[in-house]
């Protein structure tokens, strides 16, 4: 039962990786609620309290502000997860296979749209989602394309949530929601990741994660466990 933030951290250090919500698409969830209620079991777990100790929805920033050794993104299903830095290598050569960004353009792997995020985030090294819109030119007929390739660029892992920002007016008054941040893989987890990830094949890579997930969930399908792993 997790009962705060400092509890779920430590269970998915244990864990290496999760989904992000309720919802574990066959696979597991360690948030395995989804209430806007606290739930029977009396723990004091409650989605969209505000409440930074124990609202889920807080914690997705908390991770990202406060440590170094956990990424949250849309890296499965087209969902959000967390993956830890012991095992971000692994789904690293699992999605990647050793090929590079540019590599992957080339062989038709990657849209143009995300061509044009990615160029802009990496240019930049870091950059709210308003700001990428603005300076890579997309314009409101292009939402839907740019939401498309934003997800496909964090589910390749080229490009990963690194934290929110304020939006600013032209006279640099804060308003509305925060945007969210992205930045590259590189600049997320530095050389030493990459590094860890050259020295493992994709097939070894896959099958750690694969023996990771049945091993906290012995009944997870093959097909959903391989989706989760390949994207």
């Amino acid at each position: 039962m997790i009962r705060n933030y400092n509890e779920f951290v430590e269970k998915l250090l244990d864990y290496g990786f999760c989904l992000g919500g309720g919802n574990d698409e066959g696979i597991f969830s360690i948030i395995s609620w989804n209430w806007t209620e606290p739930p029977p079991d009396e723990s004091p777990i409650c989605w969209h309290t505000g409440d930074i100790e124990t609202d889920p929805w807080e914690w997705r920033t908390r991770v990202l502000n406060e440590r170094k050794d956990i990424a949250y993104s849309k890296v499965f299903f087209k969902k959000t997860g967390f993956i830890t830095k012991k095992w971000y290598p692994y789904f690293l050569a699992a999605r990647r296979g050793g090929i590079s960004f540019e590599e992957a353009y080339e062989d038709g792997t990657i849209s143009h749209f995300a061509k044009r995020i990615y160029e802009i985030v990496t240019d930049n090294e870091r950059l709210p989602v308003d700001v990428i819109k603005k300076l890579a030119g997309f314009t409101r007929e292009d939402k839907s394309g740019f939401d498309r390739a934003l997800v496909e660029l964090q589910m390749k892992m080229f490009l990963t949530m690194c934290g929110a920002q304020q939006k600013l007016s032209k006279t640099g008054e804060e308003y509305g929601w925060s945007s969210t941040v992205f930045c590259s893989v590189e600049k997320f987890f530095g050389e030493a990741v990459m590094e860890e990830t050259e020295n493992l094949n994709r097939e070894e890579a896959v099958d750690a994660i694969r023996a990771q997930i049945l091993k906290i969930n012995p009944s997870a399908q093959e097909k959903k466990i391989a989706k989760f792993i390949k994207g």
